[in-house]
């Protein structure tokens, strides 16, 4: 299956997805996948595999990545070859855009990691990433989206430390990675 993880801006999802990874580290039925983004490696954030915008489009347009979409002035991509984890029963961990999920749903067995933290919480990370004026921080906050209706989603409130955090999803990659080697390739990748 694909596990979408989504999230509010300030919930914290890159720092929790880094401590899963390091602490599912050698489970085989699960593979974190790299996004590639039109943004420098050094710009922070997630680990990323950067891309300008014209590799990007030329990729895009070779059928090189499942999903991708635009957000915040930057292109996002998740390669095809996640299907070749799912079609062989693993899941394939990818942050996703709330845009694609609805796509990614018709396309692939999905489940919705959402990962999400009180509003003043979000906001004072925002603030202290440095990274954007007040009004942009005001304009993240504001711009929540309601999940698409009919998913299989589980929820995870980053309220406590980092290792509460990390705890919590680990705990439901697990749980998807379980179902997952159950469900195995009783439903097929689509062809690429």
């Amino acid at each position: 299956m694909l596990i979408g993880v989504v999230g509010p801006s300030g919930a914290g999802k890159d720092t929790l997805l880094d401590g899963a990874r390091r602490a599912l580290v050698g489970e085989a039925s699960l593979r974190f996948v790299r996004r590639c983004v039109t943004r420098p490696a050094e710009a922070g954030g997630e680990a990323h595999l950067p891309m300008s915008g014209d590799a990007f489009i030329a990729a895009r347009d070779a059928g090189a990545f499942a999903l991708w979409w635009a957000a915040h002035g930057l292109l996002y991509g998740i390669p095809r070859d996640i299907e070749v984890d799912i079609a062989a029963g693993r899941a394939a961990v990818a942050n996703l855009s709330r845009a694609v999920l609805a796509e990614a749903a018709a396309l692939y067995p999905l489940r919705v990691l959402e990962i999400t933290a009180p509003i003043a919480l979000r906001a004072a990370r925002l603030a202290s990433r440095g990274r954007e004026t007040e009004a942009d921080v005001a304009a993240r906050l504001a711009r929540d989206q309601a999940l698409p209706p009919d998913l299989d989603v589980e929820t995870v409130v980053n309220d406590a430390d980092v290792a509460t955090g990390v705890a919590r999803v680990v705990a439901a990659l697990s749980r998807a990675a379980a179902d997952a080697r159950r469900a195995g390739t009783a439903r097929p990748a689509p062809p690429g």
